[in-house]
């Protein structure tokens, strides 16, 4: 696919930011993971466990890349997004995820636990790419270093900014609208009418920060 500076830009923005929300669960699965093993293994279970997870998530996006090309896909992950983006925000995340006895065990958990929670990632992250092999690599390239080696950062930064969790909800829900305007049987009558691609993508972000807040808001007084 070819992109258009900005399109292109804008598309790396938005897989950089996915990864970063998400990458809180990805710091925790890892520090678990590796909490009771002695100091001196810890390094090495960390990146071999980030090594092995981010190969086998690389592989998934790429293959949900692919996937996204048949007719009816863009839709159904499109919608899939919407309830994604709305989860990030209301849902409160528990982690049980074991300590491994030794390195090897460590290391095979962190990569099972994430290849299972980090299918919301692959598919925000492939839905951003429109199609592009090479924007997903070269996402993964910006924004692993990034949570492998800043994840506790992250976290902390998130904590103290939860904005970052709105903005993040934004971009997946943006992602989601663009899916859905983007679908082979749809896309032709967007374009000849753009303002309501606009409408409906803008609406979608809207609809879902609005909903996602006004939760959030109920769990706290309850």
């Amino acid at each position: 696919m070819n992109f258009l500076p900005t399109e292109f830009f804008s598309a790396l923005f938005s897989i950089i930011i996915i990864d970063l929300v998400l990458a809180g669960d990805n710091a925790i699965v890892i520090g678990l993971a590796a909490r009771n093993l002695p100091p001196k293994n810890q390094k090495a279970v960390i990146a071999w466990g980030t090594l092995g997870a981010v190969i086998i998530r690389a592989a998934a996006t790429l293959v949900v890349v692919w996937l996204l090309k048949i007719p009816g896909l863009l839709l159904a992950g499109g919608l899939v997004l919407i309830w994604m983006a709305y989860k990030l925000l209301v849902e409160e995340k528990k982690h049980d995820v074991q300590s491994g006895a030794t390195m090897w065990a460590a290391i095979r958990t962190i990569i099972i636990a994430d290849a299972v929670m980090g299918l919301d990632n692959v598919l925000a992250v492939a839905g951003a790419a429109h199609g592009s092999f090479l924007m997903v690599v070269i996402g993964l390239l910006v924004s692993v270093p990034i949570v492998v080696w800043g994840s506790t950062l992250v976290i902390k930064v998130i904590e103290k900014y939860p904005v970052i969790i709105y903005i993040g909800s934004a971009v997946i829900a943006y992602t989601a609208g663009k899916m859905i305007t983007d679908e082979p049987f749809l896309k032709p009558f967007f374009e000849e009418n753009s303002y309501l691609k606009w409408l409906l993508i803008i609406g979608i972000v809207i609809g879902v920060l609005i909903t996602g807040k006004i939760k959030k808001q109920k769990k706290v007084v309850s």
